[in-house]
Parts: C-alpha cells; sequence; structure tokens
C-alpha cells in the first residue's frame, strides 16, 4: 500500500509533522521540505503530461504513450540547498523522457562549478571550496573528488589554448620567459615556458605555454617549434633573459629577429657585481644608457661607464659589456613602444600574482594539475592586459624594419602590410 503513495504526498505529510511539532519551529528543515515538495509536485506534473494521462488513470483508447516505472532518489543541487528527491521512471515510450526541471538544476550545479573554478584559479584550496559549498546540513555540494576535478577541466581547458592557430597573428614583439612550480618528483620544481606578443593591431595576447625539465637550448627550441608549426610567424624582435638556452633558441629559430635582452634582469645581474654599499650609487649611471633617447647617446654613455670602472669594478663592466648590444636593441625602434619592449615585465608582474594563488599548495602532485593551474591564472591574467598604441607613424616604422629583416615576397604575409595596401 505504501508504494501506491506519491512521494509528493509523503513531502507533504512530512512536512505537516514538522509544522505540527511542538516548540520553535526549525524553519530550516520546514522551507527544506517545502522546496522538495514544490520540485517533486512539479516532476510529477512532467511525467502526467508526457503520458498524457493522470495518476492511475486508464490509457486513452487508441494511444500508447508508455507506463510509470517508479522512481529512483537522487540528490538535486538547487541555490542554497541540496535536495532529496525521488525521479520518476517510465518504460515502453516511444521517445525519451526528459525533465525539463532538472536539466535547469543541472544548469545551476554546472553554474557552481564554474564558480569553485573560478574560487580555485583565484587562490582558494581545494579544501577551502569543498568547505564554502555546503548545504543547510552543511555536508558539501562537491565531494572531495569532485573539488579536485577542477584542476583537470583546468588543464582541458589548457590542450584547447595550446592548439590554437597562431597564423592570424601579426606578432610585433615576442617575448618569453620561464617560471618554476614545486611538482612532485621534481627537485628543483617544474619548468613551465611562457610566451606572450604585442601585435601590430596594439592586442598584448598570452601565445603559449609548456612544462619542460629545464630551460635548455633543446626545450626552447621545441617550444619555439610547437609555436611555429601552429602558424606563429617571423616576429620583429624578441624579449628574453640572458639564459645561454634561451638566446641559442631564438638564434636558431627566428634568426632575422632582434633580440632585446630585457633590462630588469640585466640591472640585477649588475646589481650582484657591485658592492652592496654603493650598489645603489652606480646602478643609476648603467640604468641611463639603457634608457638613452638614441643609440649615438648610449654609445657615448656606455663608453664613460666603461673608461671610469673598468680598473675599480672589472666584474661589473665585464657583465655590462656582455650582450650590450642586445640590451640596447630597443633603440631601433619607435620611442613610444620601448618602455613596453625593453623588459619582460609585463609578465613577471603577471608570474608574481600566479605564485600569488598557487602559494596555497605546497606542490602539486602532478605535472598536468601544475600546468592547468598556472594556465588558468596566466590567461585570465592576460584577458585584462591594455592595448599598446600603434599610430600610423609607428606602422610604417614597423613596415620600414620588416622590408630589412623579411625578403620582399614575404611581406604580404602580414597584417601590418595588408591595412598598408
Amino acid at each position: 500500500m505504501n508504494k501506491k503513495i506519491r512521494p509528493s504526498e509523503k513531502k507533504s505529510k512530512q512536512l505537516q509533522e514538522v509544522f505540527e511539532r511542538e516548540g520553535i519551529l526549525e524553519i530550516e528543515e520546514f522551507h527544506r521540505l517545502g522546496q522538495e515538495k514544490l520540485y517533486q509536485e512539479a516532476l510529477e506534473a512532467e511525467v502526467d503530461e508526457f503520458l498524457d494521462r493522470k495518476w492511475h488513470k486508464p490509457m486513452k483508447k487508441g494511444t500508447h504513450q508508455g507506463y510509470r516505472n517508479g522512481y529512483y532518489p537522487r540528490k538535486v543541487s538547487v541555490p542554497g540547498s541540496r535536495l532529496s528527491l525521488s525521479i520518476p521512471r517510465v518504460r515502453k515510450t516511444r521517445s525519451r523522457f526528459v525533465s525539463r526541471l532538472l536539466k535547469g538544476c543541472v544548469h545551476i550545479t554546472e553554474k557552481l562549478k564554474t564558480l569553485a573554478l573560478e574560487m580555485y584559479v583565484r587562490g582558494l584550496s581545494t579544501r577551502d571550496i569543498e568547505e564554502a559549498f555546503v548545504d543547510e546540513k552543511g555536508e558539501p555540494f562537491f565531494g572531495r573528488s569532485g573539488v579536485s576535478q577542477l584542476s583537470q577541466r583546468l588543464y582541458e581547458e589548457y590542450q584547447v589554448f595550446s592548439q590554437r592557430d597562431l597564423s592570424s597573428l601579426d606578432v610585433v614583439y615576442l617575448f618569453v620567459d620561464g617560471v618554476y612550480e614545486a611538482v612532485r618528483k621534481y627537485t628543483n620544481g617544474q619548468a613551465l615556458l611562457c610566451a606572450w606578443a604585442i601585435c601590430s593591431d596594439g592586442k598584448k595576447r598570452f601565445l603559449h605555454l609548456s612544462a619542460v625539465q629545464s630551460e635548455s637550448q633543446e626545450a626552447w627550441t621545441s617550444f619555439f617549434e610547437d609555436m611555429q608549426r601552429r602558424g606563429l610567424r617571423q616576429p620583429l624582435m624578441v624579449i628574453s633573459d640572458g639564459g645561454l638556452g634561451v638566446v641559442a633558441a631564438i638564434g636558431r629559430r627566428f634568426p632575422k629577429a632582434d633580440r632585446q635582452r630585457c633590462i630588469a634582469h640585466k640591472l640585477r645581474n649588475l646589481s650582484a657585481k657591485l658592492p652592496r654599499d654603493i650598489s645603489a650609487l652606480i646602478l643609476p649611471e648603467f640604468t641611463a644608457v639603457y634608457y638613452a633617447t638614441n643609440r649615438t647617446s648610449a654609445d657615448d654613455l656606455a663608453g664613460q661607464i666603461i673608461d671610469k670602472y673598468s680598473h675599480i669594478y672589472p666584474a661589473a663592466v665585464q657583465c655590462f659589456n656582455e650582450d650590450l648590444e642586445a640590451c640596447l636593441a630597443h633603440l631601433k625602434y619607435p620611442e613610444g613602444h620601448r618602455r613596453y619592449i625593453r623588459t619582460t615585465n609585463l609578465m613577471e608582474r603577471t608570474f608574481e600574482e600566479q605564485k600569488r594563488r598557487t602559494k596555497v599548495l605546497p606542490q602539486h602532485q602532478h605535472e598536468r594539475g601544475a600546468v592547468g593551474l598556472v594556465f588558468g591564472v596566466l590567461w585570465r591574467v592576460s584577458q585584462k592586459w591594455q592595448r599598446v598604441s600603434m599610430s600610423s607613424l609607428e606602422l610604417a616604422q614597423l613596415r620600414n624594419i620588416r622590408t630589412i629583416i623579411c625578403p620582399k615576397e614575404d611581406l604580404t604575409n602580414f597584417i601590418s602590410y595588408e591595412l598598408a595596401a
């Protein structure tokens, strides 16, 4: 006899029992049961409409819509609660029964998962998220495995990102750098190589991210080849630090491009070669060379520094002489662009944000988790990057540089030339 009682009627009875209890009304339980009763009635109404007959009503002559076949229990997440419902089954129907109500609840659950994912990227640990998403009983909306799957979703986003076609981008300035994340089984951390660009339309774009064992020449060469395979074209300039591996790989894969040594990295190297008590006094003189208005002034200032300090601080002067040409390469480019291209500071600041968010994890369990989370942070930060102004004069100057470094037959492949035609 109990089987003939509809689930919605059971919910009504439970609701009435709570209401009739002596003492203070348990309002949370009352509210939850009221929601369950409402959702249960809606589900049963959907089945009535689908079968074209009410509960325990005979089938209409000449029709065959199928039969009810009991219920199965299911937890359903709705805003602010997690409900226990009995989902109707049907059999021998011409089409599959799909509840519009449950589809809406799935949509809500997906929104909650998306919200949890964004919280994860923004620095909350999986434990924090598990504790944040609970129902009125304190039970988590997502199990421990469900929260852990957030990193898998990020890695899937990364896989799509890492296969994007780059052939439509007219990359003027290409920036590359590496960052390290603590990953189990990696003694010195997992190296992640990053690339971003400023294009001829003025947009800054995050191009690529790849996990490697170290910043070796082979790793950087493979990193560049991967982007070229996806259509990356010859940039005018590549900006990097002074690592031997990346410098050699740039020369191998982008032989026509100018190479700019990151001045921020160079100044840190120079500071390490000077006595601490006078470093702050002398560094501005080195900085003046890199920030000169033109190449002639830079050369004159560089000569003065070499004459003045070569006998007093030979190690610092030797460091200054190394890669001097690459440190001054930006002076060949439009003056309005120089503050963007003489350092890798854009990604350095982004790395700081990434480190702030990933420090809640003592270490990543595997490479996929590290790549997924770092990508998630860098990609979201990159969406807020500001454009670089590209005036008609500056584009003309860049086209002239392109004419010098690229064969004539290649020029029509670049957006900057198509716009000028």
